[in-house]
């Protein structure tokens, strides 16, 4: 039985003839996956652009298993902005884009886009663009840092010349903080163990549970008695004296470096305020006459 084709006027002998000719053909465009013929590749191709079922980059004219590896392979191969779904001739063009544009967290000098302000500050505030320029206020230490957060958290380390430690550093802020502008008075000055006491955790064998050693705290299980205590040590388990000085905001953090992580990453806005940038300098500024000793 023969198979007639109405486009071209024509039979063929069988259907697969008919079907060669359609493969064949200029005048058959078709899509297999959806049984579509178009008269026209260009037809054909809008078609793979258009439709939900199609992962296909036009410019290579080729198919993707998923909309991820075709977004993938735009970012790979050709100058594409994502957010945008924005295409442009060369990677001039999307520097320019990503420069002008208000909308992206971009960083001009190294060309490259980050997901939020914050990010984009955080790596502002690298060494990768400001100088080690803040020195380590600790008597027999020499090191200099780029923020005020990386120096406290060097502080609170106990690695410091000095031997500073974070109850070192939280001491001192009780001292200097009486105002608390940074300081919870309620979480700071009060405690189990009295006024301005510091408590510190510490396991033993005992804390074997037959597995691992478990926290008594938060029920974390460690592999050595040495990790657990390390753990212990931590501001894990310490508590949220510092908080964020705008009254919007309050946010509170367990030690100085990460609430000055939060200043320094402009989240709420709280940096722009003159008071807060002179109680980081009265905290860390000034000369070298910090001594835990």
């Amino acid at each position: 039985m023969s198979e007639y084709c109405d486009r071209c006027q024509r039979f063929f002998n069988n259907y697969s003839a008919l079907r060669q000719h359609e493969d064949n053909s200029p005048r058959h465009n078709i899509c297999h996956d959806c049984d579509k013929d178009f008269t026209s590749w260009m037809g054909l191709k809008e078609h793979y652009v258009q439709s939900r079922v199609h992962d296909y980059c036009q410019h290579c004219n080729s198919h993707f298993d998923s909309d991820r590896e075709l977004q993938d392979h735009y970012q790979a191969s050709h100058h594409y902005c994502a957010p945008c779904s924005r295409f442009f001739v060369n990677a001039q063009g999307l520097h320019e884009h990503y420069r002008q544009s208000a909308l992206h967290h971009y960083c001009e000098p190294c060309r490259r886009l980050f997901l939020s302000a914050s990010n984009l500050t955080s790596h502002l505030n690298s060494a990768l663009h400001r100088p080690k320029d803040i020195p380590c206020p600790g008597a027999g230490c020499g090191l200099s840092f780029v923020t005020h957060s990386a120096l406290v958290l060097h502080l609170e380390s106990g690695r410091c010349a000095s031997g500073s430690d974070r109850q070192f550093v939280n001491r001192r802020v009780r001292e200097y903080d009486t105002q608390n502008l940074i300081t919870d008075p309620a979480r700071l000055l009060t405690g189990p163990a009295g006024v301005g006491s510091v408590v510190r955790y510490s396991a033993t064998s005992a804390t074997w549970n037959g597995a691992e050693y478990e926290c008594y705290l938060c029920h974390r299980g460690y592999r050595t008695l040495l990790a657990l205590n390390q753990h212990l040590a931590s501001p894990r388990h310490e508590e949220q004296i510092y908080v964020c000085p705008l009254t919007t905001c309050r946010q509170h953090f367990s030690t100085l470096s990460a609430l000055f992580q939060h200043i320094e990453s402009g989240r709420c806005g709280v940096s722009k305020f003159k008071v807060v940038q002179n109680t980081i300098n009265g905290l860390v500024g000034g000369s070298r006459r910090l001594t835990a000793y």
